[in-house]
């Protein structure tokens, strides 16, 4: 088996706020159908997502629509057990455990209407995870069919190596943005490099701050790129994800927009390629001092 990730579209299109956009079955098939035809055909999925409700929403549409299940990559996490009015758990908290795993894997499947995902991520690390037993879990899902490639989100580097080292994982899906920098210096991108993974980076607008958040350094942050998207005629989103893609690590940025113009600046970074004097404007701007 091999730990290369499908090919995924360079950007990926996210789906944590479908249940906010109230789209009907005919809107939200039409919906998919636009962000194909822009060339973005990877969609990101958690069966946490709105209340376990977002995989539906979207299933419904593959449904109404069982063509567009081949145009398309399948992306979806498990591991977190999260309080909802239907799952009264005391807290919430982590399970990589077999019988777990296993079942959000199959409710995956059924929500989303699909005999395979194309790939499913260990959301969050979990401190009681044997990862021997973990990998052998995902052995098990793979030779049935059911998933065909694994990753992990938001973990550290030990402990991707550690679950790596008992299976090949395919991707690690982190967070990035001018505002978040820290993957740069956590070894987070260097490993994704070592092992010639391509990262998912989520937030990478940083959940929006970079157009309204009003603290000193998102400020100074949006003014330098203000200037510099007006130099090169684009957007400030095109601009924030045309920061994350100039790493070698050949990011796949996600989009957490359900509107389709905001699909548009995501797509219309790939024909961006910043210099290192603009790159490091940015990063410059949002450590609030130069480089050392």
């Amino acid at each position: 088996m091999s730990s290369a990730a499908p090919a995924l579209s360079p950007i990926v299109a996210g789906l944590w706020r479908i249940t906010d956009w109230k789209l009907s079955v005919a809107e939200r098939v039409r919906w998919i159908e636009q962000a194909i035809d822009l060339g973005v055909t990877s969609f990101d999925h958690a069966d946490i997502y709105g209340d376990y409700r977002a995989e539906g929403l979207f299933g419904e549409a593959l449904a109404a629509t069982p063509s567009l299940r081949q145009r398309m990559q399948l992306v979806t996490k498990c591991g977190i057990r999260l309080r909802s009015g239907d799952r009264p758990y005391r807290v919430n908290h982590y399970d990589s455990s077999d019988a777990y795993v296993r079942a959000q894997v199959e409710r995956s499947l059924r929500q989303l209407r699909t005999e395979q995902l194309d790939m499913v991520l260990i959301h969050r690390p979990d401190y009681l995870m044997d990862a021997a037993a973990l990998a052998e879990t995902f052995r098990t899902l793979t030779a049935e069919g059911k998933v065909a490639h694994w990753g992990v989100s938001n973990h550290r580097t030990s402990q991707f190596e550690l679950l790596h080292r008992h299976h090949p994982l395919a991707t690690h899906q982190i967070e990035l943005s001018p505002l978040a920098l820290h993957a740069l210096d956590d070894g987070t991108l260097d490993q994704a490099q070592a092992l010639g993974l391509r990262p998912m980076i989520w937030s990478p607008l940083a959940g929006g701050r970079l157009f309204n958040g009003e603290d000193p350094r998102t400020v100074r942050v949006r003014e330098e790129m203000h200037a510099i998207a007006a130099r090169l005629g684009v957007s400030l989103a095109t601009l924030a994800y045309a920061w994350i893609l100039r790493h070698p690590s050949r990011p796949h940025p996600i989009t957490g927009t359900g509107r389709i113009e905001g699909i548009r600046d995501a797509v219309a970074a790939l024909d961006v390629c910043l210099d290192p004097e603009d790159w490091y404007a940015i990063w410059t701007a949002s450590q609030g001092h130069p480089v050392p």
